[in-house]
């Protein structure tokens, strides 16, 4: 066979190819903001097993996903629901989060956490 027949084959592979592959969107958490988003600050945060977090709030908005294991969740005046790998979440600026805890007494916690900032303000406040 001749060399352009085969690269006319070859890219004729790719294309095909490239066609049956599609990208999928699923949606994990649709919320509005109260403020202007002037910088963002990404971490990934480790809860060992069994660990919960102190009751707090933040002065920003923050979303968050969780990579691996199962969290307890629960905003002031909400009921307590279980994160699972994969599940969005959002918590509200200046709202009490009473739960955040590691829903595991043997695995550890990991989920990744977004912080929308005006300017300069923390990302956390503990509440005694």
């Amino acid at each position: 066979m001749k060399p352009f027949i085969i690269a006319i084959l070859m890219l004729n592979s790719v294309v095909i190819m490239a066609q049956q592959k599609t990208i999928s969107r699923k949606e994990l958490l649709k919320t509005a903001l109260d403020q202007s988003v002037k910088s963002a600050e990404i971490q990934e945060i480790t809860m060992a097993a069994g660990q919960g977090a102190p009751k707090h709030l933040h002065p920003c908005p923050v979303l968050g996903i969780i990579k691996s294991g199962e969290a307890v969740f629960q905003i002031e005046g909400q009921e307590k629901v279980i994160l699972h790998t994969g599940d969005a979440f959002y918590e509200p600026k200046n709202v009490n989060i009473l739960h955040f805890d590691n829903a595991s007494a043997e695995k550890p916690l990991i989920f990744t956490a977004i912080y929308l900032k005006e300017g300069s303000e923390e990302n956390i406040k503990f509440i005694k």
